[in-house]
């Protein structure tokens, strides 16, 4: 077994990256995978969603674990990762993180520390999510060049729907340049309206401009004071809401990354017979 590792990226903030990224990862938990988050946002918004209000008071975290990946030294197992009672491990973050990326210009393949981080955990887990952070700066490069795949949050609005283009740009480049093997899991539509025609309009909007080469999700996210609520709890939606639409929405979306993670697998063990 080898982790599938899913970035979960915009450089735009507020389209939902923490929250899908705790909601997908606890969703995939329930369907019996083994499931590691690492937040790789300085602001450690999935640290704290996840019921760690302090981030900074965290040690050691992501950033501890990146300068020793620099520094090439040796990780024991389970250095840095905490169990939640969702069911999923995390590796937190903090503010120090910040300074992490600084340090990364000058690093020797200063792209691919994440990588070379995740390396060792891959064969302890079913899925690996990275919660990116609202920028297209070192760290979410590094995260490109770790993934396998790219799920892209989009709020159902028109300058979300327009700062795709660059985001696109980033993915295309990273792939061509320093991970060959970097796909783009989906599209996803989130905090829709849908009493409203504007969200349906952008919603159209995206899916005739992108649909033709990227896949959108047919599972659209939709706006909820109660998914709003949930970073202040330190749980999942689906204990803290879990008949509501949001949570019924990120089972469906949970169902549909596991389906596509089989089918890649099938096609890969075809591939080598």
């Amino acid at each position: 077994m080898t982790a599938s590792i899913y970035a979960i990226v915009n450089q735009k903030g507020g389209t939902a990256k923490t929250t899908t990224t705790e909601n997908l990862g606890i969703g995939l938990a329930r369907e019996g995978k083994k499931v590691l988050l690492v937040d790789t946002d300085p602001q450690a918004s999935l640290t704290i969603s996840l019921g760690f209000p302090r981030p900074d008071d965290i040690e050691p975290a992501l950033p501890d674990l990146m300068r020793m990946a620099m520094d090439e030294e040796l990780i024991p197992k389970g250095t840095g990762v905490i169990h939640h009672d969702e069911g999923i491990d995390l590796i937190p973050s903090n503010i120090a993180l910040a300074g992490t990326e600084v340090s990364l210009v000058t690093a020797m393949n200063r792209e691919r520390i994440m990588k070379q981080l995740l390396g060792d955990m891959k064969k302890d887990y079913d899925f690996i999510l990275l919660d990116c952070m609202p920028s297209l700066g070192m760290l979410t490069v590094n995260a490109l060049a770790a993934a396998d795949n790219v799920l892209i949050p989009v709020q159902a609005n028109y300058l979300s729907a327009k700062g795709l283009e660059q985001l696109l740009s980033t993915v295309s480049k990273v792939k061509r340049q320093i991970n060959s093997k970097l796909r783009i899991e989906g599209i996803l539509l989130t905090m829709v309206d849908g009493r409203t025609n504007y969200a349906k309009e952008i919603s159209n909007l995206i899916r005739d401009t992108y649909g033709s080469h990227i896949k959108v999700f047919s599972t659209e996210i939709p706006r909820s004071v109660r998914a709003a609520e949930i970073s202040a709890e330190g749980r999942s939606i689906f204990l803290h809401d879990p008949k509501g639409k949001v949570a019924q929405a990120y089972q469906i979306l949970t169902k549909e990354v596991i389906d596509n993670a089989e089918k890649r697998r099938k096609h890969q063990l075809e591939q080598l017979r």
